[in-house]
């Protein structure tokens, strides 16, 4: 049975259609920094490895110099993990955000709520130390965990200027899931996490 040249001209089309899609186009997202609960920007198109879109709304309080920052462009999937983080070195110094990652053109553009700030005491006491220039810190000092936050961490990563850092502390679980490379808010700066936190004590 002879196929009709309509279905030939539907067929054709289907395969290019799949081909074209198989190949992939690359990714368009929002980016911008700024202070506060959103920002806007252009959409730019991501690198060929960035297949997902993110916006992150961060609390920081670092040194007691409290700021609400928010972040959007794009990200590897791999290190993109969405949903609520908790982490606090000592009381003057914690980050809680929140995070969205997403899949298609610009679908970061819609702002995220701001993370809830909860530093009510959990019972949990974990060790904690922040150092810069190294890759690892160690300290007889406690800290008292707050919120959700159920385990103790230690963190090593790279600042986006370059500099190395190493922190312990409390976190909530999927802190400790975080992947190699996932950018972390931290006091209007995005941390890079080589390492990825790493479950202790």
């Amino acid at each position: 049975m002879r196929l009709s040249t309509k279905s030939q001209t539907f067929l054709l089309a289907s395969v290019l259609l799949c081909t074209l899609l198989g190949l992939g186009y690359p990714l368009s997202c929002e980016v911008c920094t700024g202070s506060g609960p959103t920002c806007s920007g252009n959409v730019q198109t991501c690198d060929p490895d960035q297949d997902s879109c993110v916006v992150i709304v961060a609390h920081t309080n670092r040194k007691g110099h409290q700021s609400l920052n928010t972040y959007k462009g794009c990200m590897k999937s791999s290190a993109c993990s969405s949903g609520f983080v908790s982490i606090t070195m000592d009381p003057e110094n914690y980050m809680v955000s929140n995070t969205r990652c997403c899949q298609s053109n610009a679908c970061n553009h819609d702002p995220l709520p701001a993370p809830e700030n909860n530093r009510t005491e959990n019972g949990l006491q974990c060790p904690t130390c922040i150092t810069h220039f190294k890759e690892t810190c160690s300290s007889t000092k406690k800290v008292l965990c707050v919120g959700q936050e159920s385990h103790c961490i230690t963190c090593a990563g790279k600042v986006q200027t370059g500099v190395i850092f190493a922190t312990r502390g409390c976190a909530t679980e999927n802190a400790c899931h975080t992947k190699p490379g996932t950018l972390v808010p931290a006091a209007s700066r995005l941390h890079h996490h080589p390492g990825g936190p790493q479950p202790s004590g």
